[in-house]
């Protein structure tokens, strides 16, 4: 069972998987601090100094529908995955690819009849 669970581990699938989730972890305050401080400030005020956390609609009283905390999460969302893609795309650029395995030599059967071919070509 621990050599079947080691192979399952050390599978390239699941080992990319973990090392996604954990660069993600470590990166997710970084760009949450990117988008809420830096990139949305700069589009706000591109576009007429509209506060994007605080663009909310209220169809009904008391009821609050707050889409720029949701075009926040995108666009942090956005820069996260593009961040971990090229993580990622920088990994497997750094592994060697496997070489392929050399093809089985031909049965001695084979070899007897290229032969037997080429000797009748040369023949005629």
């Amino acid at each position: 069972m621990w050599q079947e669970f080691k192979e399952f581990a050390m599978r390239g699938n699941a080992l990319d998987l973990a090392i996604g989730v954990i660069i993600g972890a470590a990166f997710a305050p970084i760009v949450a601090t990117l988008v809420a401080n830096i990139l949305m400030p700069v589009i706000g005020y591109a576009a007429a100094g509209i506060d994007f956390s605080r663009l909310e609609i209220t169809p009904v009283e008391g009821v609050n529908i707050k889409y720029g905390l949701f075009l926040n999460a995108l666009v942090q969302f956005l820069i996260t995955a593009l961040a971990l893609f090229f993580i990622i795309k920088g990994i497997n650029a750094m592994r060697k690819p496997e070489a392929a395995p050399e093809p089985a030599a031909p049965p001695q059967s084979e070899v007897y009849l290229k032969e037997i071919r080429d000797a009748l070509v040369k023949a005629k």
